[in-house]
């Protein structure tokens, strides 16, 4: 052995990662325990959160720790961002025009000798959330930004 720590591939790994990444929807570790229980009907939560933590620890996943949210988990490790839905909570990926990630060149911060990553996180409304607000406010959808905007005069 080289000194790396070696990881035995369980089923249970297998089934949380292929079912992660055959979802869009960045689901929290509860809502894809729910999804790979059709398939290993005994599996523990904590059997899910463990490795979870296990897959994004490796890289092999994302971990989303959106601010003020529950964990978000990710199976495309692919160059991307993602925007959350102000309403609901809905998360979606953006993938920017010039497939790269976000830049850190020429970032400085006061107290810190480097700049080692960024993640952008955006936030939107989502459609159903827009359909849902027009039918109820027709013509007045009010955003974060907005509202912001206006208690910015006072």
């Amino acid at each position: 052995m080289n000194g790396m720590i070696q990881t035995r591939v369980t089923r249970q790994r297998t089934v949380i990662l292929e079912e992660l990444r055959k979802l869009t929807c960045h689901p929290t570790a509860d809502e894809l325990c729910d999804i790979v229980r059709r398939r290993l009907p005994h599996i523990s939560l904590g059997t899910v959160y463990r490795n979870l933590d296990h897959l994004a620890e490796e890289g092999i996943v994302l971990r989303l720790d959106m601010a003020g949210k529950s964990k978000r988990y990710d199976g495309n490790i692919q160059p991307h961002q993602h925007v959350c839905c102000i309403y609901c909570g809905r998360v979606a990926d953006v993938y920017p025009s010039n497939g790269q990630k976000a830049s850190i060149e020429g970032v400085e911060a006061p107290g810190f000798s480097r700049i080692v990553d960024a993640r952008i996180e955006f936030d939107g409304v989502c459609d159903e959330c827009a359909a849902r607000l027009a039918q109820t406010m027709p013509g007045n959808i009010k955003l974060r930004s907005n509202l912001a905007d206006s208690h910015s005069d006072m």
